[in-house]
């Protein structure tokens, strides 16, 4: 295989090398790609996001070791495979004119998920962009195997790329739609919303969703709980509308165009998918938990609906839990904006 230049980082440092804590290195994209179609798209927008937010970007083709069959691969082949996927990747990279010089390769070996999930790990990678589907998989699947693992163990914030998009050669924000439900962790996806934003000279779309509650019903519906039912919903919608004008302030304070939209629904999970399309959104930004914020799933229902229906690219924010800090924080592809101080956990 080619040999793989060091490159150093804006400390002089080797590009591989932890960061330190303070985050002042440039964030960290990682564009996992494989022979299908979707290598270009996945790579074109892993492009936009590390152009908008100055970040380093590696584009890794995993080389899957299982052998077909149960039979081993002959070395020669393999060898073979190995220059093959090296060379394809190079070219995919090579139609990046702005950024080629600056993409980094790697091609590695064994289970594609496991595989990339341990180099975001290990190269302390703050996005992964990667396509839903991939290579072998029906298009009518919600998301491959490859996505799912990732999308269940890895580390960083992602970036998911759906199969159906068209092919585009450079790719533009400039209609980023982020769903909040008034809680400090859904409000840390606030803060790169703008920043791609203010990169794309693009607009923020703020949603709120309010359920419509659910009543017991035995028999007809009474006036009376009808009633209450809908003095309620617009009791929250109120509530809703003062909070997203607080967090429109702040975006606008900052030179964004923002606007604000209160929605309701039966279920606010299949409620969202309306305004992506309705607004003709060109990126979702969200945090991977909202209010109930459950540690024990890697994300919450609304990302886990949306990842199974995906029209638009999807850019979920992790957390990290810092010590002595009652709530997760953003990661790092957030710092250095201001998140909204008032909400509750």
């Amino acid at each position: 295989m080619p040999p793989v230049t060091e490159k150093k980082d804006s400390r002089g440092a080797p590009a591989d090398a932890p960061r330190p804590a303070s985050g002042a290195a440039p964030c960290r994209i990682v564009a996992c790609i494989d022979t299908s179609a979707m290598a270009r798209k996945v790579i074109a927008h892993a492009a936009a996001v590390a152009k908008a937010l100055d970040g380093e970007l590696t584009v890794i083709r995993v080389l899957d070791t299982r052998p077909a069959g149960g039979t081993p691969p002959d070395p020669v082949e393999w060898e073979i495979r190995r220059r093959e996927a090296w060379d394809a990747v190079q070219q995919i990279v090579a139609e990046q004119a702005a950024l080629a010089e600056r993409i980094k390769v790697q091609v590695v070996e064994g289970h594609p998920a496991q595989q990339i999930t341990l180099w975001v790990r290990d190269h302390d990678v703050d996005l992964t962009v990667l396509c839903t589907q991939g290579e072998g998989h029906p298009t009518n699947a919600d998301l491959g195997s490859t996505a799912r693992g990732i999308l269940d163990h890895a580390t960083s914030s992602l970036l998911l790329v759906p199969h159906s998009l068209p092919d585009i050669r450079e790719v533009t924000y400039r209609k980023i739609l982020a769903p909040l439900d008034g809680s400090c962790r859904a409000e840390s996806a606030v803060p790169l919303a703008v920043r791609l934003a203010r990169a794309f000279q693009g607009e923020v779309v703020l949603v709120h969703l309010v359920p419509i509650p659910e009543l017991t019903e035995i028999g007809p519906l009474e006036r009376e709980a009808l009633e209450l039912r809908e003095l309620l919903v617009r009791r929250n919608e109120r509530v809703a509308q003062e909070y997203l004008d607080r967090i429109r302030g702040q975006v606008a304070e900052q030179g964004i165009a923002v606007r604000s939209l209160v929605l309701r629904g039966d279920d606010v999970r299949r409620r969202l998918a309306r305004p992506i399309v309705d607004e003709a959104a060109d990126l979702v930004v969200l945090s991977s938990h909202g209010r109930s914020g459950h540690a024990d799933v890697p994300h919450g229902s609304i990302v886990a609906y949306q990842v199974s229906h995906p029209t638009t690219p999807l850019l979920i924010v992790r957390h990290r839990v810092v010590q002595g800090q009652r709530h997760a924080v953003p990661a790092p592809i957030c710092a250095g904006l201001r998140l909204p101080d008032q909400a509750s956990p």
